[in-house]
């Protein structure tokens, strides 16, 4: 069968849904049935749905939940968190619930800064281009204020502008290299448009001066983007407690758990294949917030990533020490997030979520959200270090396992009560199973 086709975005979503299911499937009517259960019952936030991205043939939902008893600087949050990976939520309240107690989180925005840059091939004499830019540095922000007027009002814009020598790396390679702020917004299109402006009215500037009237083709410019990329945009979140305060239930000798809770941050720190698992669980809970208040997770996913990176080696977001009897456990990450613009004001459910937060600033969504990642790494460490991980993250596990085998109400019970005293693992529900069945 030939499944390629011509114009297919200009089809009607019906047709390109009758398309699919004829293409793709052996059920065709199975298939439409699916992808329509799937269609939100108010047309109104349907079409709205439709139009956040192109070819939309359905929804694809994932769980939004809440961690509620999160103490933060004084505080208390409920933290709306959508993800589809099970135990995550429950590890975010419980330890919520255990750092209240203990005075809670404490959460600081070190940096707000957020970078684009211009970056272009020059041919000629470094000296004479150090010269053009010192000459017509001002005329850029004279050329955007168009576009930086209202930042501006709010208190952002463009915070500086430098070329930067790139030709150790590529042959004629220069950069504008522009820093920014943007408030509450994320500010990618500001941040782009800023740009664009800024290589227009350098290659028209260069277009004009006379110290390159002998180069043709004298600047090229090859592209303007944002970084996701902002070391500069940091926030820091940590807990902290005496060493003796971290006893409960699990933690009978909180002094062994304390050393051993650090030897295993530090093994993050050093080894680069238990590093990337290790901040993995702290992505847990810095993206599923990042969703819920409609962020842009894959822009935070690859800045945090490149942190965790900048010293020369992959190495962990957390940190923790014992000084002087007290157990400290922070970490410092950049995040370049909104509460304004983009999905935050048309989609209903990041409306909501962001009200739940009491309508954050982007410094507070930063706080918060750092908060999560850091509570979600303290749960899988914890874990790891006294029960292990997988009884909890399997205990969670069997629902899933119950669903896919369509369990009825009775199986239900009589399986819940064999795993409360047995472990659970894919194969032993399995065979459990088939056990009741026969």
């Amino acid at each position: 069968m030939n499944n390629t086709i011509a114009g297919f975005s200009k089809l009607t979503k019906e047709d390109k849904i009758n398309w699919i299911a004829n293409s793709y499937f052996s059920d065709v009517s199975e298939a439409i049935s699916i992808i329509k259960k799937y269609w939100n019952t108010d047309l109104k936030i349907q079409q709205l749905h439709d139009e956040f991205i192109e070819n939309t043939i359905t929804n694809f939902y994932l769980p939004l939940g809440v961690a509620p008893n999160f103490l933060i600087n004084g505080k208390y949050k409920t933290i709306p968190m959508a993800i589809e990976e099970s135990s995550v939520v429950a590890a975010a309240a419980k330890s919520a619930k255990y750092w209240a107690t203990r005075g809670g989180f404490k959460a600081t925005v070190l940096n707000t800064e957020k970078i684009g840059q211009v970056h272009f091939k020059y041919n000629g004499d470094v000296l004479i281009l150090e010269y053009f830019f010192k000459e017509i540095k001002s005329k850029f922000l004279v050329a955007t204020e168009s576009i930086t007027k209202n930042m501006q009002k709010r208190g952002g814009g463009i915070l500086d502008i430098e070329l930067r020598n790139k030709t150790n790396l590529i042959e004629n390679y220069f950069q504008l290299h522009v820093t920014f702020e943007t408030k509450d917004s994320m500010g990618a299109n500001f941040i782009n448009s800023c740009l664009e402006q800024i290589a227009k009215t350098l290659k028209e500037e260069a277009n004009i001066f006379e110290g390159f009237a002998d180069i043709e083709e004298n600047i090229q410019i090859v592209m303007s983007i944002l970084s996701n990329y902002v070391p500069n945009c940091v926030v820091r979140a940590e807990v902290s407690c005496k060493v003796e305060e971290l006893a409960e239930k699990n933690i009978e000798n909180p002094l062994e758990f304390a050393e051993k809770f650090v030897q295993a941050v530090q093994i993050a720190e050093v080894e680069p294949y238990r590093a990337v698992t290790h901040n993995k669980g702290i992505m847990n809970g810095i993206d599923s917030v990042v969703v819920a208040t409609g962020n842009d997770f894959r822009a935070v996913e690859a800045g945090i990533h490149a942190y965790a990176s900048r010293n020369g080696q992959y190495s962990s977001l957390s940190h923790a020490k014992i000084e002087n009897g007290i157990f400290s456990f922070w970490l410092e990450i950049p995040l370049a997030l909104g509460t304004v613009g983009g999905l935050t004001s048309l989609h209903p459910l990041v409306k909501l979520s962001l009200e739940m937060l009491e309508k954050p600033s982007a410094k507070e969504l930063m706080e918060i959200v750092a908060v999560a990642g850091l509570a979600q790494n303290f749960a899988a460490l914890r874990s790891l270090t006294t029960t292990g991980i997988q009884e909890g993250h399997m205990k969670m596990h069997l629902n899933n396992i119950l669903n896919q085998f369509q369990a009825t109400a009775e199986e239900r019970i009589l399986i819940n009560k064999h795993f409360k005293g047995n472990t659970v693992s894919h194969s032993a529900a399995v065979e459990f199973f088939e056990k009741l069945r026969k």
